[in-house]
């Protein structure tokens, strides 16, 4: 019998940010799901010094669709940009610095449409092998 085919949900999403000079820069980031790991979304900023990813729960960008979420590195608002379109406002912390940026509220809810076909909101935990995941942290200890 061969093993169930997984899906996988990628699509890239336009963002705006300002840089320090208060210059207006767009670049995209690719947003992943997956359905081994159903509670994250995985964002991938393409930049010159090679891909940074970030981890961001999907319960999270949900509710930063419509009101602030988020209170660790990274925080989530709905808000209005300059043209009066309707965005989610994505604040990143590190300890390399800070970055404020927004994504149209339209794409993401495309985005979270197809991870919700991908495993329904409340799904997640039915996914989970939790017998392997604390059989590979055993694994890992004795292996120290």
């Amino acid at each position: 019998m061969s093993q169930p085919v997984t899906p996988a949900v990628s699509q890239d999403i336009t963002l705006r940010c300002l840089d320090d000079r208060g210059v207006d820069v767009v670049f995209v980031a690719s947003f992943g799901y997956r359905s081994e790991d159903p509670y994250a979304v995985w964002l991938t900023f393409h930049i010159p010094g090679g891909d940074v990813s970030w981890a961001v729960a999907r319960s999270l960008v949900v509710q930063g669709l419509t009101e602030p979420s988020g209170d660790g590195d990274i925080r989530l608002r709905p808000a209005i940009d300059d043209e009066g379109r309707a965005v989610v406002v994505f604040d990143f912390h590190s300890p390399s610095g800070r970055l404020l940026t927004q994504a149209r509220t339209s794409e993401l809810h495309t985005f979270l449409a197809q991870t919700r076909a991908a495993v329904p909101f409340g799904e997640e935990a039915g996914l989970m092998d939790l017998d392997g995941l604390v059989a590979d942290l055993l694994t890992g200890s004795e292996a120290e």
